[in-house]
């Protein structure tokens, strides 16, 4: 890994920690941000020079801090601060403050920024999407893809819940039980798209970003110890844990993807299986099912089946019209076309996503569907238009090659004369 890359690595992954501590102390996201930023081009200046401090996150707080203090003090016209090189060296006095940042502060500052920004002053979308741009670092148009809006609508989302905190004067504070509570759906939320960002990622060369998965997986943990009853949570945990065991099996040595039948399931991970599958039979005798339960359901059929042969596509396709009733999706119709073409073949499937073609037109996986559906039905012409479509949208390297093999199969298909009497 270059010096580049290992720097954009260390400061992604310090952001939530370092984050959520400079908002602690200023109370004031933009505050916060300016002070990560003005850490971040120091790390950027000292880390080549003197190497990486023995905790990225640790020095990121307190040079950030020291920045906006110096801001602050500079605007009062009082003498700055010291240099912030200085913080650098390890055997600076303050690395011993650094020390004492545990692992058990930084997950409570997480979990504290998350509820902070998943504020019912503010709508859903605007809680989620604020909460996924601070604590994940996620980008603009990686969120947008999550929501399915441009990314200018997006960019006014995340600075009108900004403004509207300001203006509200938002306690950046642990919520009490009740407050949890009326926040946690949203924070769920939170936690499930930054899994599925990381799950499939949407820029770069990567198709997986593990850590942001098993990032995810450490909140939805947290979450649970919060909330011990509630099947949800369950449901979640069980859901990142089911599709996160498939990892290993998602990639071949060269990069390519690995579609779910073609996956080795001997490589899964078992253990992450078992207690995905426990938490689920868990959250299911509650009684009380949500949407995170009804995925979770989903995945533990795939789970459970031990050739692609024998999974239950029709109970699969059952459960994703439920998840329709509870969570009325463009995308979960789409998810439940892909179950129906497997049980009953692919026309009516076919028929079952054309009408959402206006409303995930800039959506990947419609036309890798689409595409896969004509092209079992033996209409070449049409399934090369939905592929030329999909490549145009790939959101990596990985998915732009999983189509060119697609495009590859039906040019073979179109130069077999009995494809075209089909």
């Amino acid at each position: 890994m270059t010096d580049v890359a290992f720097l954009a690595v260390a400061l992604r992954a310090a952001r939530p920690r370092a984050l959520g501590a400079l908002l602690r102390y200023f109370r004031d996201l933009d505050t916060a941000e300016e002070a990560f930023q003005e850490a971040c081009l120091s790390a950027l200046k000292n880390w080549p020079k003197n190497g990486p401090p023995r905790d990225p996150a640790a020095w990121l707080i307190f040079v950030g801090r020291n920045a906006a203090l110096d801001v602050a003090r500079r605007n009062k016209k009082l003498e700055p601060l010291s240099n912030v090189e200085e913080l650098a060296n390890p055997d600076n006095p303050e690395s011993v403050l650094a020390d004492r940042l545990d692992d058990g502060e930084y997950r409570d500052d997480i979990l504290r920024l998350l509820f902070t920004c998943c504020h019912p002053e503010l709508p859903a979308t605007q809680q989620i999407a604020l909460a996924l741009r601070i604590v994940c670092g996620l980008t603009v148009p990686q969120i947008a893809r999550a929501f399915l809006v441009s990314d200018s609508a997006l960019e006014q989302r995340i600075t009108r819940a900004k403004a509207r905190i300001a203006s509200a004067r938002v306690p950046y504070e642990t919520p009490g039980i009740s407050d949890r509570e009326q926040r946690l759906h949203a924070v769920a939320a939170c936690v499930y798209l930054m899994f599925n960002e990381g799950y499939a990622a949407s820029g770069g060369e990567a198709h997986l970003r593990e850590p942001l998965c098993e990032e995810a997986i450490r909140l939805a943990r947290l979450l649970l110890r919060l909330f011990t009853d509630e099947p949800e949570n369950m449901g979640l945990l069980a859901l990142l844990l089911l599709q996160h065991s498939r990892s290993p099996a998602r990639l071949d040595a060269s990069g390519n993807i690995v579609l779910l039948e073609d996956q080795d399931r001997g490589a899964w991970n078992g253990a992450l299986i078992a207690e995905g599958l426990a938490l689920i039979d868990k959250a299911m005798r509650h009684r009380r099912s949500g949407p995170f339960q009804v995925q979770a359901a989903i995945a533990a059929l795939h789970a459970r089946a031990k050739h692609p042969s024998e999974t239950d596509w029709p109970q699969i396709e059952r459960l994703y019209r439920t998840l329709e009733l509870q969570q009325p999706s463009p995308v979960v119709t789409l998810n439940r076309a892909v179950a129906l073409a497997k049980a009953e073949g692919p026309l009516g499937a076919l028929a079952l996503i054309e009408p959402l073609a206006p409303q995930l037109s800039g959506y990947f996986y419609f036309f890798g569907v689409m595409g896969g559906l004509l092209m079992q039905l033996r209409r070449p012409d049409e399934a090369r238009v939905a592929f030329d479509r999909a490549i145009a949208l790939a959101n990596s390297a990985a998915e732009a090659a999983h189509i060119r093999m697609q495009l590859d199969r039906l040019s073979q298909l179109h130069a077999d004369p009995s494809s075209r009497h089909a």
